[in-house]
């Protein structure tokens, strides 16, 4: 997980090669030092500096050798905002807390050993290893649920599982549940994406057999017979390379969360471009408005326009599949909604 977060940190500074050349602009009120505290996010405090958050790295000085990444931020230092030159260009600088004179009744708490996240880390976490998006025959293939201890219909928190086709069992403990879902369409297109399966549960492999023993860990909804069974991935050795896509990439946003209408930051959309269309995790892409369908009302022509699709945040791609992918709204200005443009810079 440690890798994970630190990659969402090293995304932003990927960011900031899009506006070389001018400087960023300062926050209105932003503070003259900030003391990192815990539960700060890095994207929380470099909105307290900065308009736009995403262009942290631009503001650090940068022939301070007491800051090597400005990533890497530990509770207890103290960020300082500094001007320098004859046009006041604002930068950066960090101190320990033993560089700074305490005033009386003050008491210096030790650094932390953990740097601070980019977001909070529950946001993303329930996203790393859920979505799970197959061909229209994948799932089936997959282990499946054949019988319930005492004849039950449905199994429940601790309930015994027989299923058939579960040869790695041995080398797998971890699994999770899935029923086949709903169908994942291009917008544009109309062509089938893949299937979003629903995720029911978790299950603990217990014995080999034709069936395979399982036990539920934790049902989430109701499982039954023919559901499916899949290894659970491991987060923790996933590793986010973070750039922008070398390829043009134009998406729609296929769903929203668990199901809304509209979105906003830190929310967790699905897009109709995968790993086929050159889309990788670690990504940062623009989301954008899309037009309107406007008709001409002042003339006599009745002529009819579409107004320009309206950039109205940025989103950090997280889980990629073969022709879909998932990302995090790192920002938003306005709301969103399903339809709308994800594409490059």
């Amino acid at each position: 997980m440690s890798r994970i977060i630190s990659a969402l940190l090293l995304a932003f500074s990927s960011v900031s090669l899009w506006a070389q050349g001018v400087s960023p602009e300062l926050a209105q009120n932003a503070p003259e030092r900030h003391v990192v505290v815990p539960g700060d996010t890095l994207w929380g405090i470099a909105g307290k500096f900065l308009k736009d958050p995403f262009r942290w790295n631009e503001l650090w000085k940068r022939n301070a050798e007491e800051i090597r990444n400005p990533h890497r931020i530990y509770p207890g230092q103290i960020i300082v905002l500094e001007r320098h030159g004859a046009d006041g260009r604002p930068q950066l600088k960090l101190l320990e807390p033993e560089m700074v004179k305490l005033a009386p009744r003050i008491r210096e708490e030790s650094l932390a050993k953990r740097e601070i996240p980019a977001i909070p880390q529950r946001v993303i976490e329930p996203f790393l290893t859920v979505p799970l998006v197959t061909g229209e025959d994948e799932l089936d293939r997959s282990p499946r649920i054949v019988a319930i201890e005492e004849g039950r219909v449905n199994a429940s928190d601790g309930n015994k599982v027989y299923v058939a086709g579960a040869t790695d069992g041995n080398a797998t403990r971890q699994w999770q549940i899935y029923r086949p879902g709903r169908k994942l369409v291009d917008p544009e297109s109309g062509e089938a994406l893949g299937y979003e399966a629903q995720m029911l549960g978790t299950a603990l492999f217990e014995a080999a057999g034709t069936p395979a023993t399982f036990r539920i860990g934790r049902a989430k909804s109701e499982i039954a017979r023919g559901d499916r069974l899949v290894p659970a991935p491991r987060p923790d050795i996933v590793s986010y390379p973070q750039r922008l896509p070398a390829v043009p990439v134009a998406a729609r946003i296929l769903s929203i969360d668990q199901g809304v209408r509209t979105g906003g930051v830190l929310s967790v959309i699905s897009l109709s471009r995968g790993a086929k269309n050159g889309v990788e995790v670690g990504h940062v892409l623009a989301l954008y408005r899309v037009g309107e369908k406007v008709r001409d009302r002042t003339s006599g022509s009745w002529e009819n326009y579409t107004t320009p699709d309206e950039r109205i945040g940025l989103i950090y791609v997280f889980r990629v599949f073969e022709r879909v992918a998932y990302a995090l709204v790192m920002e938003a200005d306005r709301p969103f909604t399903t339809g709308d443009l994800v594409r490059n810079p």
